[in-house]
């Protein structure tokens, strides 16, 4: 399996979580492809057919990035915008990138009780939902995201924590089906649990 790591923190070079996930999955060797694309696209002027042709040669595509204001990033956004064009990603001649995988990896600032959906608050995966759209839209595996709360609190040995998890998971074809994976995971957990 081919994974493609995009990584899109405005400054990466300052962030512990992210900056650290970004360094254990490239040193993990799972990894085909790693990149930080605020370093590559500074003045956000992003190279569509560079970025297309990427996507092409990978089959798993991993996106890394800090949770802001409720949602992603700006040049993530800008990404999607400009990569993920009309008959390349969707619609009858757009299915260049049908049955690849998309990974999200978040960090996610707030505490776990602030993202509880109820009254004013929203959940993580309610925050992710244009990522799961666009999956469908483009016929993409949307595997089931993953992230870590507290990232501007937790201490490293947490981050690396919940870093290893993400080596230990990212390149697992099980996840590519997602809905069979959940019902594999929550088989095992009953069996221990009951056991």
């Amino acid at each position: 399996m081919k994974i493609l790591h995009l990584v899109f923190h405005p400054n990466l070079e300052q962030s512990r979580v992210n900056r650290i996930w970004k360094s254990q999955l490239n040193d993990s060797g799972k990894i085909t492809t790693s990149r930080d694309l605020y370093q590559d696209y500074p003045d956000f002027k992003i190279n569509i057919e560079k970025e297309q042709q990427l996507l092409l040669e990978h089959d798993r595509i991993v996106i890394q990035f800090p949770l802001y204001w409720y949602s992603m990033t700006p040049l993530l956004k800008q990404w999607l915008d400009d990569v993920l064009t009309y008959n390349f990603a969707y619609e009858s001649k757009g299915v260049k990138l049908k049955d690849k995988d998309l990974q999200l990896i978040v960090s996610v600032g707030g505490q776990s009780k602030f993202y509880s959906g109820f009254d004013k608050f929203s959940t993580v995966h309610d925050l992710l939902k244009p990522f799961e759209l666009t999956a469908n839209l483009t016929k993409m595996n949307y595997l089931i995201p993953v992230w870590m709360y507290k990232a501007d609190a937790v201490s490293e040995n947490i981050i690396k924590q919940y870093g290893q998890q993400w080596v230990e998971m990212i390149d697992d074809p099980k996840r590519s089906n997602p809905i069979q994976f959940l019902n594999n995971e929550m088989d095992t957990d009953s069996d221990e649990f009951y056991e």
